[in-house]
């Protein structure tokens, strides 16, 4: 069970959705719609799902709630969808929310203080919790209490309020920006992977039949092949794709065109856009391929710091097109090729 807020209504016209309005609800129950409700129909990932079944089937055989889970990865893996399949599977509510959100101790209390019995708190984001914030989650997840302060000045006093026991699932992308006491009280560890090609064409697969999108397994494949190793890229880019085909009078996605789809987004073969060719193209013209530093990368690309390491450089790196050395940034022999530069022998050295 998901738990929601309560939906503004019209009085006039008490089913109509007014918060966001109807498009955006019809949006939103999309986007649920396509994620696995449970761990059979999850693709991919399998030593997690492996462990989070025996760690789930364990817990119910013991009417216990799920020790706390720390999900860590890339974005777009999986983590939030992972968070609603445990609370299906335990048959709990969830109550979600984000790090940067909770900006005093109180706003952190108050989630906690209406939790009910087993329920489960995602936190998404958690490397960017507030370290006060973040000491009101020892007691809880150790203790199932909350310790908050009454009064002021000498007469000030702290009182421990009770809590009912709940599992916390926290996800990050910044694993190493936890603290030890935090990430030590987590039962639970498991780092998404990214995904094998044969994954992400299984999971175009379920995705066009929820949309009921007509695709060969030819062109399922191609934008498989350029989704980057990433579920959340697959369904964006099969989405868009869709459009390609409606705008060409075409029910079905064929390879052709999910070629002329991904060209004009100007997606290449590997999954590259223009911005990550854009980083490739300055190392090699403007630096003989590097080192170069990531301010001058991000200085020549527009691109701030944190984008480039957290968005462009994870790929690059994977699929072997730019190496990080102390010195800064290098493409290496396969991104010369891939743009068809000629690296010279004085690179090499």
């Amino acid at each position: 069970m998901i738990e929601q807020g309560d939906a503004k209504q019209n009085p006039k016209n008490p089913k109509r959705i007014i918060e966001g309005g109807e498009t955006s609800d019809i949006k939103r129950t999309q986007e649920i719609t396509l994620r696995p409700q449970n761990l059979n129909e999850y693709i991919g990932q399998k030593e997690v799902k492996k462990n989070l079944s025996i760690a789930i089937r364990a817990a119910k055989k013991r009417k216990e709630p799920l020790e706390h889970i720390l999900l860590h990865g890339p974005p777009g893996l999986g983590k939030t969808t992972l968070a609603y399949i445990v609370s299906h599977e335990m048959n709990v509510n969830i109550k979600m929310t984000s790090g940067p959100v909770l900006e005093k101790q109180g706003d952190l209390a108050s989630l906690l203080t209406n939790l009910k019995d087993d329920d489960i708190l995602f936190i998404d984001e958690m490397h960017r919790l507030r370290p006060a914030v973040e000491e009101v989650l020892y007691t809880a997840m150790e203790d199932f209490g909350i310790d908050i302060i009454v009064g002021q000045g000498p007469s000030a006093r702290s009182v421990r309020l009770s809590i009912p026991p709940f599992t916390l699932i926290g996800a990050t992308t910044k694993v190493s920006l936890l603290s030890s006491p935090l990430r030590d009280r987590f039962g639970n560890v498991f780092k998404l992977n990214f995904y094998t090609n044969d994954d992400i064409f299984e999971i175009i697969k379920r995705t066009a039949s929820i949309l009921k999108i007509e695709i060969d397994d030819t062109a399922a494949h191609e934008i498989a092949k350029t989704a980057r190793q990433t579920p959340r890229i697959a369904n964006r880019l099969l989405r868009r794709i869709r459009d390609v085909a409606e705008v060409k009078n075409q029910n079905k996605i064929t390879k052709e065109i999910a070629r002329s789809g991904l060209a004009s987004l100007g997606i290449d073969h590997l999954g590259l856009d223009q911005a990550d060719r854009d980083i490739l193209e300055f190392l090699i013209t403007k630096f003989n391929g590097g080192p170069v530093g990531l301010n001058t990368i991000s200085a020549a690309t527009s691109e701030e710091q944190n984008t480039l390491e957290e968005v462009y450089e994870p790929y690059l790196l994977k699929i072997g097109l730019l190496e990080r050395t102390p010195r800064g940034r290098i493409a290496t022999p396969a991104a010369y090729d891939h743009l068809g530069h000629t690296q010279h022998q004085n690179e090499l050295l």
